[in-house]
């Protein structure tokens, strides 16, 4: 609850503002004796904000102003109807703000229909990359995504940044295996009460943890300072997010990278990327476990080298020490003591396998793409009969795979949207889970058909061997209204 912590930072020294917060998973009915008492100002998350109203606890017909924030993200997570339901029992002469990161169509709907002749603020150029930051993609298969992302840490021994993931499964499943591996990480998502979220941030503030796993929602209204880096997982549905993600690191005149791990299915989205932020990806290969382990060995070296001697603390224990080691040479010493802490990364990286895609992987990839027969290696092209005209977006599409299969750790590759409908590709392990998840399901109230495509279609050709019956149908149909068009001249 950022705003909440805002907004009663704005009003510290004034007693006569009473404010509160009001939100899913705490006790509704210590709120509802809080409101009672009587407040100025609520800080709400939609769905609890509209069980409030139907409750006629809170009433907002004469309020005086009403603010969206973070709007663009609440309606990605499907919030749309509890918006416009609260929206409706405001009065119309109310005034309106509304924040957002980024504006797709539906936030500027919103602002359309609930405000008056509306005027755009944008506060710096949009879709534009912070100038200090530095933008570098590490191109892997999907199954060494992890991997890779262990050896870009280790690579750079004082990271400190956010790992940013598209589920919350996810994040929680990373943040666990780095724990599990020895780093000092830990997860942000939606499902942390707020003492459990205020303790993650009050850790990561003070650096004692290093990496922060986390989702958008749940890292938005973050100010972080001096974050060295930004590692994208996965890369966000809505490519507009990449530019808030990639903003978080190199601010204040410091400088900053934005790491993207990809999959041979995402190379085309960093290029849509590039066109966004007006910035190329720098391309890099998976640090090789040999470098790794000079980097981590001459960090170590710097860190004995800069460290500051409590010679009046110590001083009484070197006889000791020193009768102690007397038996080695001066070489030796140092190399004993350099390996206290360093082989462990001998141990980890020896005999480690190349985590990078050769180039003759990627020219096949595409060749498959572009031949309409096959798709990327590890995939499996699902096609379903929803589309734009079904107001279906990809985030609508992530999400049913991981509610109808109850699984959240499918990879998903391309999505491809288009008028009527749409193809989407996932990992070819769980076909079978997939297809039968999506069995008998309704979107919007239009039943769902999912089939495994044969190969890339373009709009208005069959999709399936198991159509042609309807699409013959459908041509039929079109030549019969062509023939009574003639007809009528």
């Amino acid at each position: 609850m950022q705003i909440s912590d805002d907004l009663t930072a704005y009003a510290k020294y004034d007693n006569d503002v009473k404010i509160t917060a009001v939100f899913g998973g705490a006790n509704i009915a210590r709120q509802i004796s809080i409101i009672k008492k009587g407040v100025h100002i609520i800080s709400a998350t939609p769905g609890r904000l509209l069980d409030l109203i139907k409750r006629r606890v809170v009433k907002i017909s004469k309020i005086k102003s009403v603010v969206l924030d973070e709007a663009d993200e609440m309606l990605n997570m499907g919030f749309r109807n509890e918006l416009e339901a609260i929206l409706k029992e405001t009065p119309a002469d109310k005034n309106t703000l509304l924040f957002a990161a980024t504006m797709p169509n539906a936030v500027h709907k919103i602002a359309n229909r609930f405000m008056k002749n509306p005027v755009e603020i944008t506060i710096g150029k949009k879709n534009v990359g912070a100038e200090n930051v530095n933008h570098v993609s590490y191109i892997v298969h999907a199954r060494d995504r992890y991997l890779a992302l262990k050896r870009i840490a280790d690579y750079f021994p004082e990271i400190y940044g956010i790992i940013f993931c598209r589920t919350r499964r996810e994040t929680q499943d990373v943040a666990e295996k780095l724990i599990r591996d020895g780093y000092n990480a830990d997860s942000l998502h939606g499902d942390l009460s707020q003492p459990q979220r205020d303790k993650v941030m009050a850790k990561f503030r003070k650096k004692h943890l290093r990496l922060l796993v986390a989702t958008d929602v749940a890292a938005r209204g973050l100010d972080i300072e001096n974050l060295t880096h930004i590692i994208n997982y996965n890369l966000p549905d809505e490519l507009e997010i990449y530019t808030h993600r990639s903003g978080r690191t190199g601010r204040a005149g410091r400088s900053g990278t934005s790491i993207v791990i990809a999959n041979l299915k995402e190379k085309y989205k960093l290029k849509l990327i590039e066109k966004k932020i007006n910035k190329k990806f720098d391309n890099k290969p998976v640090p090789p476990g040999k470098d790794i382990c000079e980097k981590q060995l001459f960090h170590l070296v710097d860190k004995m080298e800069k460290v500051e001697v409590d010679n009046e603390k110590i001083d009484a224990f070197l006889p000791a020490i020193m009768h102690k080691l007397e038996w080695l040479d001066r070489e030796e010493l140092i190399k004993k003591f350099v390996s206290v802490e360093f082989n462990r990364f001998l141990d980890y990286y020896k005999n480690t396998p190349d985590l990078n895609v050769p180039e003759s992987s990627g020219k096949r990839s595409k060749e498959k793409r572009t031949s309409g027969k096959h798709t990327a290696e590890g995939f499996t092209r699902f096609f379903i009969n929803l589309g734009k005209t079904d107001d279906l977006r990809p985030v609508n599409v992530i999400g049913m795979i991981n509610d109808y299969t109850n699984i959240r750790d499918i990879e998903i590759g391309e999505i491809e949207i288009l008028k009527n409908f749409s193809f989407f590709e996932a990992d070819k392990l769980y076909t079978k889970e997939i297809l039968k998840g999506f069995a008998g399901k309704d979107f919007k109230k239009r039943k769902i058909i999912l089939e495994v495509a044969e190969g890339k279609k373009k709009e208005g050709e069959s999709y399936s061997g198991k159509n042609k019956k309807r699409d013959s149908y459908k041509r039929k149909s079109v030549g019969r209204k062509t023939e009574r068009k003639r007809r009528r001249r």
